[in-house]
């Protein structure tokens, strides 16, 4: 029975180191916004040059991910309800691994009225991170990041909210 309980305890230090020492983030806090464009499949060219002076958060995707769904429902029902009017606020959402027609089929179905963005191969993503999603990253009004998250919890999404409403003062 003692071994049973080591082993066990083993397995959950080994889970927890590589959990703590999880590498898929290549920016961080305190570290400036990448560069980016995005390219919708007519061509149209969004440079994050754009973005410049504004709060912006950027929230990455995908139409098949369950926390995803469950994050991007908290966007619609909270977030852009509260923040869409703010002149000093951008949102991206961000669909990893999909085209805009994708998303508009995936749109039809939700019905989200914020807008969604495409990253097919993954362009954009890769310069923030390397794997996991739903991801947020909240980018402060001087271009550099003030907080990011992986996957989703009501709790996490709820200090997103402080967090945008304290960057906006």
């Amino acid at each position: 029975m003692k071994n049973v309980f080591l082993i066990s305890c083993l397995f959950s230090l080994l889970a927890f180191i590589g959990y703590a020492q999880d590498d898929s983030d290549i920016i961080h806090p305190g570290e400036q916004m990448p560069a980016f464009h995005i390219v919708s499949d007519d061509g149209k060219i969004f440079s994050s040059s754009a973005l410049q002076g504004k709060v912006v958060l950027i929230n990455f995707f995908a139409t098949w991910c369950p926390p995803c769904q469950k994050e991007l429902a908290d966007v619609e029902a909270r977030l852009w309800p509260a923040f869409q009017g703010n002149k000093d606020f951008s949102l991206l959402v961000i669909g990893r691994e999909h085209s805009d027609a994708e998303l508009a089929v995936y749109n039809e179905k939700k019905g989200f009225t914020f807008p969604l963005y495409p990253d097919k191969d993954r362009a954009i993503y890769s310069k923030f991170a390397n794997s996991l999603i739903p991801r947020c990253y909240l980018i402060g009004k001087d271009g550099k990041v003030i907080y990011t998250s992986k996957g989703y919890t009501e709790e996490g999404f709820s200090e997103l909210m402080e967090k945008i409403e304290k960057a906006l003062k």
